[in-house]
């Protein structure tokens, strides 16, 4: 049975909406494979929204506006047309209650960059019909890999599941010094510290190296990691691991490959690593 891919996505700063990279050149790179192969649809999972108590939404709102964001030209962002698919945001939230999560939809919710800046680099062109997925704040793993296991089977309709959040993400430690004098995100005057490199690894080694039901188990021990706490201050940023680890995780999946495709360092010592887990069934120029 043919399965689309899933991809977790850093997407680090605001300045990565702003500025060329490796990253964003893979990020154009897996939009030109998904609208090649003719998508229904975006499914995305952030991580700067969430829900209090046992509860997750998904955006209604037919005309959502956009989150302004710093040290960003407006002209990079503000006319790009989001295009909200409330036909399957209505269906994902029927499948989600089913298997029994307290969802709703908001009909207010403007969209953040941690979603329309992975969006505007992917597909640069128009925005594919896509549905916004909160997730939630009491930061359980296994709920959030739930809720991926419960949307993959979009993946056998040509759906594309995405999460975005970071592998090495902690405001606290980064060096912001270089962005705030010069604008320069990617400057280094020192290597990335121990704790960084240390935990982005780890992360690679799960993603890469494991499949299937132990993908699942591995990306939950993470949180348990020595270094976890360092590489990020606070939860939210890795939640959107655990929903890809749930959608790319099933039986099914078992030797199933997933790639580094590309890796930014930003600010010193957060690391954008983008992955896809998966591969298109078949190659075709784009």
């Amino acid at each position: 049975m043919v399965l689309t891919p899933v991809h977790f996505f850093s997407h680090g700063s605001t300045m990565m909406l702003g500025e060329e990279s490796e990253s964003a050149d893979y990020w154009k790179k897996c939009g030109d494979e998904a609208l090649a192969r003719n998508i229904k649809g975006v499914v995305i999972m952030g991580a700067h929204w969430d829900c209090l108590g046992d509860r997750i939404e998904l955006s209604t709102n037919p005309n959502p506006g956009k989150s302004p964001v710093a040290y960003v030209s407006p002209d990079k962002y503000v006319n790009y047309e989001l295009n909200p698919d409330l036909e399957t945001t209505d269906r994902c939230i029927k499948m989600l209650a089913k298997e029994g999560f307290n969802v709703g939809g908001n009909p207010k919710f403007d969209w953040i960059h941690d979603v329309y800046l992975i969006l505007i680099r992917m597909f640069p062109s128009g925005c594919p019909p896509t549905t916004l997925i909160s997730a939630n704040a009491r930061y359980d793993p296994h709920f959030h890999m739930k809720m991926g296991a419960t949307l993959r089977p979009l993946r056998k309709e040509n759906y594309l599941i995405i999460g975005t959040g970071g592998a090495v993400h902690n405001l606290y430690r980064n060096r912001w010094a270089p962005m705030l004098r010069f604008r320069d995100n990617f400057a280094m005057e020192t290597p990335p510290e121990d704790w960084a490199l240390e935990f982005r690894q780890a992360v690679e080694d799960v993603i890469t190296k494991t499949s299937g039901l132990q993908l699942r188990r591995a990306m939950t021990r993470l949180m348990k990691h020595p270094r976890f706490r360092d590489a990020h201050a606070t939860d939210d940023h890795f939640m959107a691991a655990l929903f890809v680890a749930g959608a790319a995780g099933d039986v099914e999946d078992e030797n199933t490959p997933a790639v580094l495709g590309a890796e930014s360092w930003e600010l010193t010592n957060m690391c954008n690593s983008q992955f896809t887990l998966g591969q298109w069934s078949r190659e075709i120029a784009v």
